[in-house]
């Protein structure tokens, strides 16, 4: 089934149905759905598909023959092609088939072709140029490799600067989406599955809820020959030269390591060293770097996961990997995961409010031009704070406050409080409006003070 991305989906059609050339490029993180987009739209209609293999040049070539064969033949598919002599063969014969009619032409995985044969970017520049910019062809390039297709065709010194007439970046799903996988489930099972997946569809589909989640789990994720089980690794390994050292930042990220230096203490390695990993797991969307709102990224910088399946795994994994190795982890679930589902749920619950302000809610107090949160020093009590949620307005010193708090109880005007004497530690904004997000509600007091317009008080059932 294809889901949620009905909007590309929409704006795709909408280009294919003019006669001009297009050259889209498609890209994101590996199983955010990007494969599974240009398959929806290119239904029904003439394509010529053709995925990249991470091989040598001629193999490539091998296989863009047999997909234009199977184009052309497509009664005889899987049958043994001619392979063209030369790249530039193969793609003069995409020029001639499309001159009769309106083709797609789908290079998927763009990255490792580009990697197999170098000069592949300059020779696809110069046909665009000089005979496809006049033609009906719709060609697209997607990758997974974010870092690269966004230097490498998207950037400035890309020999395809330029040639595109449209890119997509494809993110994972809002918390919201999700429940088209699962259109029968409560909200607190839907944030779950978000809060574990970190709605990418493709972990969605393989965590294969049918009834509980604790049994998805215990099939589909703690159990050593489940798909999920063996994801971070084999993502790292797909992507990454040095696997090991990757999995060991994340890991000292994942147990409480959030600066730079800190982190490599704990990994082992120079600080200049780790700086370079970490600026690649950026790039993959893994991690991110955050620095309180307003102001300027400094010693206060930190690193966190980003990724919300990868958190979970590596909170709940290696922890409990001698359990899930003997097949003994159904002993001790109840109090090595579901007991600490709400802990790991905080963060989360934090990214789902910040999604409903930015995406869904209605009538804010200020327009949103920046969200994030704030740290800093309470002087006065001498200690850290932070605030959850702090939402800015351009050239305003109007702030949105918030609080999120993903536990069972009714949470009660002591937190009001708290918000309230937090932002006076902030201490930058005129005017502050205030907003508590809870998954358990709010005491009859907190809820008069909803009612006389000092606070905003959100249910998690509110935000869906």
């Amino acid at each position: 089934m294809f889901y949620c991305r009905e909007q590309e989906l929409q704006k795709l059609n909408h280009r294919y149905a003019d006669s001009g050339f297009e050259c889209v490029v498609i890209y994101g993180r590996r199983r955010v759905g990007k494969t599974a987009l240009i398959k929806e739209f290119c239904k029904d209609k003439p394509v010529i598909f053709f995925s990249a293999l991470n091989a040598t040049s001629q193999e490539n070539l091998e296989s863009l023959s047999a997909a234009i064969f199977a184009y052309q033949h497509p009664d005889l598919a899987g049958n043994d092609a001619p392979v063209y002599p030369s790249f530039d063969a193969a793609l003069q014969e995409i020029t001639r088939l499309a001159e009769s009619q309106r083709i797609i032409f789908v290079i998927d995985e763009y990255p490792y072709l580009a990697k197999a044969y170098k000069s592949f970017s300059s020779r696809l520049q110069h046909i665009i140029d000089h005979t496809w910019q006049n033609s009906q062809l719709f060609l697209i390039l997607c990758g997974s490799s974010m870092s690269f297709m966004e230097k490498q065709v998207l950037g400035y010194e890309s020999p395809l600067y330029g040639r595109r007439t449209a890119q997509f970046k494809l993110e994972a799903l809002h918390y919201r989406e999700i429940a088209a996988f699962h259109p029968d489930m409560t909200p607190e099972q839907l944030s779950l599955i978000y809060g574990i997946t970190g709605g990418i569809p493709h972990y969605i589909n393989k965590l294969g809820v049918r009834g509980d989640i604790d049994t998805a789990l215990l099939e589909n994720f703690f159990e050593p020959s489940a798909y999920l089980f063996e994801e971070p690794e084999n993502l790292l390994k797909q992507e990454l030269r040095e696997p090991a050292v990757y999995n060991s930042i994340i890991t000292a990220i994942a147990g409480g390591a959030s600066r730079a230096n800190e982190i490599a203490t704990k990994v082992g390695i120079e600080s200049a060293k780790c700086a370079k990993y970490l600026n690649v797991l950026l790039e993959l969307g893994i991690l991110q770097k955050e620095t309180p709102l307003t102001e300027k990224p400094g010693r206060k910088t930190i690193y966190t996961i980003k990724d919300q399946f990868f958190r979970f795994w590596y909170r709940f994994v290696p922890r409990n990997m001698t359990a899930i190795s003997s097949g003994r982890i159904a002993n001790v679930y109840e109090r090595a995961v579901k007991a600490h589902l709400h802990d790991h749920m905080g963060l989360a619950f934090e990214e789902m409010c910040k999604e409903y302000l930015l995406y869904y809610a209605d009538n804010l107090p200020i327009e949103l031009s920046d969200i994030g949160q704030w740290w800093g020093t309470d002087n006065a009590a001498r200690k850290e704070v932070q605030i959850d949620i702090v939402g800015s307005q351009t050239e305003s010193s109007e702030y949105l406050i918030g609080s999120c708090k993903y536990r069972n109880e009714k949470i009660g005007t002591d937190e009001l409080d708290l918000l309230r004497h937090y932002a006076n530690v902030f201490g930058k904004g005129s005017k502050y409006h205030y907003y508590i997000f809870a998954l358990g509600g709010f005491t009859e007091p907190l809820l008069e003070c909803g009612k006389r317009g000092e606070v905003t008080l959100l249910t998690l059932d509110e935000l869906y």
